[in-house]
């Protein structure tokens, strides 16, 4: 029996909170074709920032990696409910693009991001594995840490 995204996510202990409505006037995901492009996500749980503040003042590498595993499970919700339920109609993460909210001399945006990499190529396996960039911003909505949007192709 092959492993499927589901058994993946309850190994982890994982559950995909509902999708988050918009908070402005913008789509939570838009699907053209076979392209799902899913909006920018927030470290919300629970409808709590994770992490709010500066990478490098008020937020650690470590801690801005795990607001960033935040962001991709709210990426991985937008997608289950784009897909009707289904993640397994993900044929793979062509790019991520991650917001880190940093103190100007702050330079391990890359690191943050691997937060969220890590667990979208553990999560769905090779099709997980994405193109990506890290940019440092002044400051997100609603003072988050870290911001992240991606781009899907869907089966």
């Amino acid at each position: 029996m092959s492993e499927t995204i589901a058994s993946r996510l309850a190994e982890r202990r994982i559950e995909l909170p509902e999708a988050a409505a918009p908070a402005a006037n913008y789509l939570p995901y838009v699907q053209t074709g076979n392209i799902l492009y899913i909006s920018g996500q927030l470290p919300l749980k629970d409808g709590k920032l994770a992490a709010s503040g500066l990478c490098g003042r008020d937020v650690d590498t470590e801690a801005g990696a795990r607001a960033a595993e935040i962001c991709a499970i709210n990426i991985l919700a937008q997608a289950k409910a784009a897909l009707g339920g289904d993640l397994e109609k993900v044929a793979r993460v062509v790019k991520i693009t991650g917001f880190v909210a940093s103190t100007p001399d702050f330079t391990e945006q890359h690191l943050v991001l691997n937060g969220a990499s890590n667990l979208i190529a553990g999560i769905l396996g090779e099709p997980g594995k994405h193109a990506r960039a890290a940019v440092g911003m002044a400051s997100l909505p609603l003072n988050a840490a870290v911001e992240i949007e991606a781009i899907i192709e869907v089966k």
